[in-house]
């Protein structure tokens, strides 16, 4: 059976949960499409971040990846449609390391960036459909979030496989990570656990239809691109 590898990052910074943890672990063995969802957890550091990315997609060989993410401070969920080369952390990542102005991956074959080959506006209009704010992101950041997607997309390019529908989706804080704010901070928005999850699997099921298209040759999508 095909899969869909969605992942989502453990607890990082000040969080005391990482919401997007909670929904892929939530939608983990569930069927969407034709696609059985392969849930993993990534950690917040970014060489075994891309070490278990790796492994995961060269032992599952998968028909779609859905990599997710927590944005805390974000008011909505978010598609972001590009990954850059850069890793500039504001904050140190789980191991202590701070990377200032380092690429993601290094050599000739590694392009500026690349574009989202999920299906944006499919998964936008479907959020919309059924209650859920969201929007297109132009920035992933330049922290872990960032890594993955560009590593992912990197990875499937690299083995000829760029016409997988692969991305990234940021969540919201839930209760859990607003509750924890110090009180001195500014409060944070937030969506139950419960609609966050919501999202990610409306996106799964959304971009598991793409690929029954796609597979049936019935409708020729574009790969990924790569901004050099």
């Amino acid at each position: 059976m095909s899969t869909l590898l969605l992942t989502g990052f453990v607890p990082f910074h000040t969080h005391p949960v990482n919401p997007s943890a909670e929904a892929v672990q939530a939608l983990n063995g569930e069927q969407a499409g034709a696609l059985r969802v392969h849930s993993a957890l990534l950690p917040v550091e970014p060489r075994s971040a891309m070490q278990t990315l790796s492994r995961l997609m060269d032992e599952l060989q998968p028909s779609g990846v859905l990599l997710t993410g927590l944005a805390a401070g974000r008011p909505q969920v978010t598609l972001e449609r590009v990954a850059v080369n850069v890793m500039d952390f504001s904050i140190p990542d789980n191991a202590g390391g701070q990377y200032q102005d380092t690429p993601v991956c290094t050599g000739e074959d590694a392009p500026a960036a690349y574009l989202s080959s999920l299906p944006l506006r499919r998964i936008l209009a479907a959020w919309h459909d059924i209650g859920i704010p969201g929007h297109i992101s132009n920035t992933a950041g330049l922290y872990v979030c960032n890594v993955v997607m560009y590593h992912a997309l990197h990875q499937l390019h690299l083995r000829g496989r760029a016409e997988v529908p692969c991305g990234f989706l940021h969540v919201p804080a839930n209760p859990q990570v607003a509750l924890s704010v110090a009180g001195d901070r500014p409060p944070l928005p937030y969506l139950p656990q419960e609609e966050i999850t919501r999202a990610v699997r409306t996106a799964a099921q959304t971009m598991a239809g793409q690929n029954e298209v796609c597979g049936s040759q019935t409708r020729k999508e574009a790969p990924a691109g790569l901004l050099v």
